[in-house]
């Protein structure tokens, strides 16, 4: 019996096949940057970010505070992952690459890779720079956008998903799934082997290689990171929040743990591997062998988590002290 699920074979990263400027990833931002609007403006018209600002907020106030905020992200994104995650040093010796769209053939390749941990720190920088600017505060601001970017934040997991890219390790779950772009295993391997007949796979008389079922990961993320995080903080915290910054706080820790675990299900960059292993030396990526083995994306969410308590607590203590 097939224990997985196949890629749809009519997905492909170009919204029309052979035309590579319309692509589901881009799409998909604009999706979710169209959520995270919507749901911002919602809470703006209820009032919630004027009660605590203590002044009305206008239509240019919001929309200079996403267009920055918007750029910082994508800036913080793009930088980030070039220089953290490209294992060339192409970008270390040609900067000005980062942000070219076209490859060294002539082609037309987008701005291939965007890191969340540098997108969540430009937009950080974008907002800072923005309420300094205009004199507001931000903690009230950020709040209210820590509101309304997990949902948004589901679209890009989906273009992920949709751009058969960053799925997860191999399982024998039945939530398994083909993708075609995985990297195959060799039949001579004794686990591979074992992992194809258990699945019922169907091999090829005389094939060397095999495409094993890898975790979805990108719908996990899109489910507990966007949809539930989201639910959280929007029908939990958002109309009950004691002080500004408590919303921001949950916002950062909660994406940081979510992420966290989820990071064992999906595939680090083989190219970069684990910064951290059980017992010092290179293990496997597509296989989940040791809650030890710590990627780059746990480092960073580690960080977050750390990060989002400190504030959390001085926040808490600043609120008891001074009730405010």
């Amino acid at each position: 019996m097939f224990l997985s699920i196949a890629y749809p074979s009519w997905i492909t990263p170009e919204i029309i096949p052979g035309f590579p400027l319309l692509r589901w990833y881009g799409l998909m931002y604009l999706f979710a940057f169209a959520t995270a609007y919507v749901l911002f403006r919602r809470q703006v018209a209820a009032g919630e970010l004027a009660r605590v600002q203590g002044s009305p907020v206008t239509d240019d106030d919001v929309a200079s505070f996403f267009t920055w905020g918007i750029f910082g992200l994508l800036i913080g994104a793009r930088i980030f992952a070039a220089l953290v995650y490209d294992t060339s040093g192409l970008y270390w010796s040609k900067p000005w690459l980062i942000f070219w769209p076209i490859d060294e053939a002539g082609r037309w390749s987008g701005l291939q890779g965007m890191s969340y941990h540098g997108g969540f720190i430009g937009g950080i920088v974008g907002m800072v720079l923005w309420t300094i600017r205009n004199k507001k505060p931000f903690l009230a601001w950020c709040d209210t956008m820590a509101a309304s970017v997990p949902l948004g934040y589901t679209f890009g997991r989906l273009g992920n998903f949709l751009n058969g890219e960053l799925y997860g390790r191999v399982t024998t779950s039945p939530l398994g799934m083909v993708f075609p772009s995985a990297r195959r295993f060799p039949l001579s391997e004794s686990w591979v082997r074992e992992t194809a007949d258990y699945l019922g796979l169907s091999v090829p008389a005389g094939a060397a290689m095999v495409n094993l079922p890898r975790h979805p990961s990108q719908l996990y993320e899109a489910l507990f990171e966007g949809i539930i995080l989201w639910a959280i903080i929007w029908f939990i915290f958002r109309k009950k929040r004691p002080f500004n910054g408590i919303i921001t706080a949950v916002y950062t820790i909660g994406y940081g743990v979510f992420r966290f675990f989820i990071e064992y299900l999906r595939e680090p960059d083989s190219d970069i591997g684990y910064r951290i292993t059980r017992d010092g030396t290179p293990a496997p990526t597509y296989l989940l062998e040791s809650f030890y083995n710590i990627s780059t994306g746990q480092i960073l969410c580690l960080l977050m988590i750390a990060g989002g308590t400190a504030f959390l607590l001085i926040r808490s203590y600043q609120y008891r002290k001074h009730g405010k």
